[in-house]
């Protein structure tokens, strides 16, 4: 946040930072260690453009790339209930359901209130206390972090843009394979009517906190994105964090090279889909089955085993 800081100390502050992202960066190359957020991509959504906005319920927000575009954050449609498009994707859920960048909630809270096992992560302390607030059980963590229930989950969600999440659509797919379940469900959206693959660095910006979008108008055009992301740059200017941009051939590609099988694609309300299968092949007749309700014991070791872990940074707003 920007508060009250000297220059000098924003700058170092910055510099630290920039220092640990290339770092962190660096251990995703080959030789290094395991793919991490950087500082910054944790820092983002956690800093007050993105949380104000979600204690509104609405924007103006958006991701700014380096060359100036705008890519609009649908804010409002996140922090409303579940529309007919998003049911249409909850009814594709196999099992205890995973959503990463679950932002304010809306597709955690609709699979609880049908009884359906499914857990957020986020990295938005605002966005994880909101979820819960709607009745789902959410933690504040990273996808690249240790979760609950690794390697179990019936189907993870990587919707509402989220498949940018750390600017690597391969590493975030490797992830993702590691925490389902063998033959386990990925559904994730992607860039409507485009076929791009695009790596970028953004900025997240509101109208409220400068950085020229005071000058925004209707023309800003992008493709909305939700979920894990930058801090502040020096003299108070958002740090920005690398994004991903992936369109439905994109994505195939990527899973492809990756062993996902395509299980379905479609488009609804303007926006298109994915549904990618991990591993094995499924008995279609399970799937079916398993679609509209979760194995009791193995959904209730996967979301329970949340509680066993000590308060930290990444703990659950509350206790379900």
């Amino acid at each position: 946040m920007s508060g009250a800081r000297g220059t000098a100390s924003r700058d170092t502050a910055a510099q630290d930072t920039a220092a640990q992202d290339t770092a962190a960066r660096d251990a995703g190359r080959p030789g290094g260690g395991p793919r991490t957020e950087t500082l910054s991509e944790r820092a983002a959504w956690a800093a007050d453009p993105y949380a104000d906005a979600l204690g509104a319920g609405r924007g103006p927000l958006f991701l700014r790339r380096t060359d100036g575009w705008l890519l609009p954050l649908e804010v409002e449609r996140w922090c409303a209930r579940a529309d007919a498009v998003d049911l249409e994707v909850l009814a594709c859920c196999e099992g205890a359901v995973l959503d990463v960048g679950c932002g304010p909630g809306r597709l955690v809270a609709e699979l609880a209130a049908r009884g359906r096992p499914a857990l957020g992560i986020d990295v938005s302390e605002a966005a994880v206390a909101r979820t819960v607030r709607l009745g789902g059980q959410a933690l504040r963590r990273s996808v690249f972090e240790s979760l609950p229930g690794e390697g179990r989950w019936g189907t993870a969600l990587l919707v509402d843009g989220n498949i940018g999440i750390g600017g690597d659509p391969a590493a975030l797919l490797r992830r993702t394979a590691e925490l389902l379940a063998p033959g386990g469900l990925l559904i994730a959206e992607t860039v409507a009517g485009a076929d791009v693959d695009e790596r970028v660095d953004v900025r997240i910006v509101s109208a409220a906190h400068g950085d020229g979008t005071d000058e925004v108008t209707a023309s800003a055009a992008g493709h909305p994105t939700r979920g894990e992301g930058g801090g502040r740059g020096t003299a108070g200017a958002p740090a920005a964090f690398p994004w991903a941009r992936v369109g439905t051939p994109a994505l195939l590609r990527h899973a492809a090279r990756a062993g996902w099988r395509t299980d379905a694609q479609w488009s609804a309300g303007g926006r298109s889909f994915v549904a990618l299968r991990n591993g094995p092949r499924r008995d279609a007749r399970r799937d079916r089955r398993t679609s509209s309700s979760a194995d009791p014991a193995n959904s209730a070791a996967v979301i329970s085993s949340q509680r066993a872990r000590k308060p930290s940074a990444g703990r659950a707003v509350a206790d379900r």
